[in-house]
């Protein structure tokens, strides 16, 4: 009987003014479920069995239309590691290259899925359509707007660095991507932190992520600067941050930007300003042109076990994901 009225409320679901279930921004979350996702994502790491299977018997769609080396396999990992079967679909796999819409994608996926992680070139609102018509959970494992789960993963890693966040203060130098805007809308939810993005001009922060951040760091004692120059490098800095020129499934209009990107390379000249500062990279990188090789591979490089918390922070997500749905 439960399973027919499931059944029946997925073939009547109209699409309503609700935002979805899920992960789809860290501006959206409250700071205490931040908070339980950078921890969870630390002691996940420690031991990959501090659980007790939570995912058993669920099913996670993994919907990747983009390519994808880290993000892809730490959630498949992550969904078996938890006790749930994880089914991959490819950008050529649905109906929607044939013209099928997000609605009656949803419908279907919805009434077969437990979740659903989706990494797309698109907007982010495709993900709250589908998850709104499926009435399943949905993460963003990266939109054109925002990499949520790339900045659950690096905030864990700089708290397992550090043993805590509070009063940090980083440096990301390069592109204002969906990388930089999960940093942006998770640092400024880490009391007194100092976060300045140093971008080449007309490449920075969407203007209204800027805006909103700024605003929560001085609500939360911290601050969220932009800059354009290398010339205005901050005097303090615990971690400097870089992420690829080009970031996945996007394009430049301009065909001279990397004229506009050589100044913001971050090598070991660059470092020595703040002799104690660690390194962070998203990757992939690209060796010698936003970052030099000594830099991504030397001592306070954290890039790797970056990389390697990706798999926890996936695990972290789901358990949570899940467990509200």
């Amino acid at each position: 009987m439960i399973v027919h009225e499931r059944a029946s409320a997925y073939r009547v679901a109209t699409l309503r003014s609700e935002p979805g279930q899920g992960l789809f921004s860290l501006a959206e979350i409250d700071d205490a479920a931040l908070s339980r996702l950078v921890h969870r994502s630390v002691a996940l790491s420690v031991d990959s069995r501090d659980h007790v299977r939570p995912l058993a018997e669920r099913i996670i769609g993994l919907l990747f239309m983009r390519t994808s080396t880290r993000t892809r396999t730490a959630f498949t990992a992550a969904a078996v590691r938890l006790g749930g079967s994880p089914l991959a679909f490819g950008p050529a796999d649905l109906q929607t290259n044939t013209g099928e819409s997000i609605q009656d994608t949803g419908r279907v996926l919805g009434a077969m899925l437990d979740a659903i992680v989706i990494r797309t070139a698109g907007p982010v609102q495709e993900m709250r359509d589908l998850s709104c018509w499926g009435r399943v959970p949905v993460v963003n494992a990266m939109s054109a707007e925002e990499h949520p789960t790339q900045g659950i993963c690096d905030l864990a890693t700089m708290q397992l660095q550090f043993g805590a966040l509070d009063g940090l203060s980083l440096l990301y130098i390069g592109e204002g991507n969906s990388t930089a805007t999960a940093l942006a809308n998770g640092l400024a939810r880490v009391p007194g932190a100092q976060t300045t993005f140093i971008t080449p001009a007309g490449f920075g922060l969407p203007t209204q992520v800027a805006l909103t951040a700024s605003a929560r760091a001085r609500r939360h004692g911290g601050s969220l600067t932009e800059l354009h120059s290398m010339a205005e490098l901050p005097t303090d800095v615990d971690v400097v941050y870089t992420s690829r020129w080009q970031t996945t499934g996007s394009t430049k209009a301009d065909p001279g930007w990397r004229e506009a990107f050589r100044p913001f390379y971050v090598d070991d000249a660059l470092m020595r300003r703040w002799p104690a500062a660690w390194f962070l990279h998203d990757l992939p990188a690209h060796r010698g042109e936003e970052v030099s090789g000594s830099v991504l591979d030397g001592p306070r490089s954290l890039a790797w076990t970056q990389a390697t918390m990706k798999l926890s922070s996936a695990m972290a997500v789901l358990e949570q994901t899940l467990a509200e749905s």
